[in-house]
């Protein structure tokens, strides 16, 4: 049984971050390593509910009160394989998911929830370091095979769920890299990519087979009793302005791309760099908070992130009840770094050491600025220099323009980060004649299979991820591979003992 006054003894704590100076040196991951009594504090704060909604607000199931109780009492092992009986990959998720799971926690309903993220990842992180992450091995094999195209959380997922139920499993990944939005859209200093590259090597162990490097044709894979498609949302949204066609504007993808290629030593320099550049971010998402820390670990003289919507609450909103997923106003790494004041002139060389430019004491490093439209983008010589705005409000659900609030602001470098578009409809998925719907999505039924046209393949197709769900988190992903697999596994051998968390008709609570 929990402690039943774990909540009331101990306050929410989280894990400590490197200091903003140190950490803007380099792309190593910002986070401190904890004690294990630290974590297994915070781990008491669970109160083991009657009816743990934390359950409902994670999409993988994941058993939170039962593994937070397994660390209080120092049983990290048993937490860990509680952890991974749902989880393939909870090292990704500790990093990386915004934890729906702590919105729908039951404490959070009058006090701060348990910081269910920070207790994954010791438990993950744990595991890693002793050497409890072996393969594990099918012991018999189907003969099926099934190929999986796109090697992001939802294909990985996926494909290590079919390896262990016995089928022969074959990856397609058309980039020079596996991890998908993970190896290239996550900056190294949200999740160091050695993370990626040590499952890939358990899935290899396991048998799963992986072909880098090769965007698949239906020809390629007619050979497979089963193709599953998790080809994620790659068409991002783009910024229809005057001024678009300039130099010196790029989508967020492409900036981030070039600096992790820089983290993974493909280059010296990153092909876009922000180094001494005035660089304003349109969009106010997690992408857009990327580039955010990204440019000023690459020295920029400047960062300045639009969000066209007005800034969020410090507590929850009442639009977003509990156990929803909450509105409130959050403070991500990046922002923490932008947010650093520079106290005396000590602090100063420091951050004039990175090439960061500094004003004088009391600066900080960046801002986000709210409620803000682009209007149109300006520059010299074919290249961007400026770009001009408006503050907005929400008048009958549509933005518009506040009187009197034009501006115009210096821009070096313009990253539009307004998010993804849907998935693509040519090549493979037109081939195998999946359909989509009018927001990019590919169609698909409750188990899993895509519907298609009248001269589709026979052949059974599969969709996870992004691509049949919409832009959506880490969690979702990892959680739909699962499902899927479930779903692929029952149609070949007549039933399935593989869990499925979800139903592609299920709606988050918020999100």
């Amino acid at each position: 049984m929990a402690d039943p006054q774990g909540f009331l003894k101990h306050s929410r704590a989280e894990a400590q971050h490197r200091p903003v100076p140190l950490r803007l040196m380099d792309f190593k991951e910002v986070y401190e390593s904890t004690t294990d009594a630290f974590v297994q504090t915070q781990a008491s704060r669970c109160m083991d509910c009657g009816v743990p909604f934390c359950h409902e607000g994670c999409p993988l199931g994941n058993i939170i009160p039962e593994f937070n109780e397994l660390v209080r009492t120092g049983r990290w092992r048993e937490a860990y394989d509680r952890l991974h009986a749902t989880n393939n990959f909870p090292e990704f998720t500790g990093r990386l998911c915004p934890a729906p799971c702590e919105g729908a926690c039951v404490l959070g309903i009058n006090d701060e929830s348990v910081s269910i993220k920070s207790v994954e990842q010791a438990i993950a992180d744990k595991a890693i370091e002793r050497g409890w992450t072996e393969p594990i091995r099918a012991s018999f094999h189907t003969g099926q095979s099934v190929a999986v195209v796109g090697s992001g959380p939802a294909g990985l997922a996926a494909a290590q769920q079919l390896t262990r139920a016995g089928h022969s499993v074959t990856v397609f990944e058309r980039d020079d890299r596996l991890g998908g939005l993970m190896r290239y859209g996550v900056p190294e200093y949200k999740m160091e990519k050695v993370h990626i590259d040590r499952r890939i090597e358990q899935m290899k162990a396991e048998s799963t087979i992986f072909r880098v490097g090769i965007a698949p044709t239906a020809r390629d894979l007619a050979s497979f009793d089963a193709v599953v498609l998790a080809t994620g949302t790659p068409l991002a949204r783009d910024l229809p302005v005057d001024g678009r066609e300039l130099e010196g504007v790029y989508p967020a993808m492409e900036y981030l791309t070039s600096a992790n290629r820089v983290c993974e030593g493909d280059t010296e320099t990153p092909e876009i760099d922000a180094r001494g550049k005035k660089v304003v971010i349109i969009g106010g998402g997690d992408t857009g908070t990327d580039c955010f820390g990204t440019a000023l670990r690459q020295g920029a003289a400047s960062v300045t992130q639009f969000d066209i919507r007005p800034q969020a609450p410090r507590h929850r909103a009442a639009s977003t009840p509990w156990p929803m997923y909450p509105l409130l106003h959050r403070t991500a790494t990046a922002h923490e770094e932008g947010e650093y004041v520079i106290t005396g002139d000590e602090s100063v060389a420091e951050i004039e050491a990175l090439g960061l430019a500094v004003r004088g004491t009391g600066d900080s490093l960046g801002e986000r600025v709210y409620s803000v439209n682009t209007v149109s983008l300006h520059g010299e010589d074919g290249r961007v220099s400026s770009l001009r705005g408006n503050n907005v409000k929400v008048v009958d659900g549509r933005r518009v323009p506040m009187e009197d609030t034009d501006f115009e602001l210096d821009a070096d470098l313009v990253l539009i980060a307004l998010g993804f578009t849907g998935a693509e409809r040519g090549g493979l998925a037109h081939e195998l004649g999946v359909l989509f719907d009018d927001r990019g999505r590919a169609l698909r039924d409750e188990h899993y299979r895509a519907q298609r046209g009248p001269k589709a393949p026979e052949q059974p197709v599969y969709i996870a991820g992004d691509n049949g769900r919409g832009q959506s988190l880490i969690v979702w992903a990892i959680a739909e591979g699962r499902a899927a697999a479930a779903a692929v596994d029952a149609d070949l051998m007549g039933e399935s003992a593989l869990p499925s968390p979800i139903s592609p008709t299920k709606a988050p609570l918020g999100l």
